[in-house]
């Protein structure tokens, strides 16, 4: 009797410490000061935090100057993207972030896209985060947004968009999802 009631200690203990572990906080807006690069995000983040210096000084330019492609967003609006979920990988060190990432915040400001379908994450120079998230997804350049649908990828943006246009290449990525739904329903 005495050794079960140890074993059932002994287990519940591990389950309490695995428990710890899977319930960890996620650290939000997270900024560090580097000796090359200043000041740079680093981990998940909220879009606000991109409305502040000096991210501002880049963000905001891009962001208001992008003329976004109408068409194109109509497209996704008609696709039901707000279905859909976003992991973005950036630095903002990073030039082609620079560009890219307000370019796309505009874009999904435009289909009113939720906030809490899409997920910031700021790497370093070596493409890591605090939460490792990276090595998941095999992340080797930045940006790279990906889009999933019921936590599946069905497609990513790496560096920079194909056709020149965020929104053109989310487009093609929703057509490539559709034409493989409508071949599991009618096996064609």
């Amino acid at each position: 009797m005495k050794k079960f009631i140890t074993n059932i200690v002994a287990v519940s203990g591990l389950f309490l410490a695995s428990q710890q572990f899977s319930a960890q906080k996620v650290v939000m807006n997270r900024e560090v000061e580097t000796q090359n690069d200043g000041k740079m995000l680093l981990g998940n983040q909220f879009k606000e935090q991109f409305l502040k210096a000096p991210y501002a000084d880049w963000y905001v330019k891009e962001h208001d100057e992008y003329a976004v492609d109408q068409k194109a967003v109509d497209q996704l609006r008609k696709a039901k993207f707000n279905t859909y979920s976003l992991v973005v990988f950036m630095g903002t060190w990073c030039e082609d972030s620079h560009r890219d990432f307000p370019r796309l915040m505009k874009i999904l400001e435009d289909l009113k896209y939720p906030d809490n379908k899409v997920t910031i994450i700021a790497v370093n120079r070596k493409k890591e985060s605090p939460t490792g998230d990276e090595v998941r997804y095999n992340i080797q350049k930045v940006p790279t947004i990906i889009v999933e649908k019921y936590g599946k990828e069905i497609g990513r943006i790496i560096e920079m968009p194909t056709s020149g246009y965020i929104e053109r290449d989310l487009v093609e990525i929703v057509k490539k999802d559709d034409s493989s739904v409508i071949k599991e329903i009618f096996g064609k």
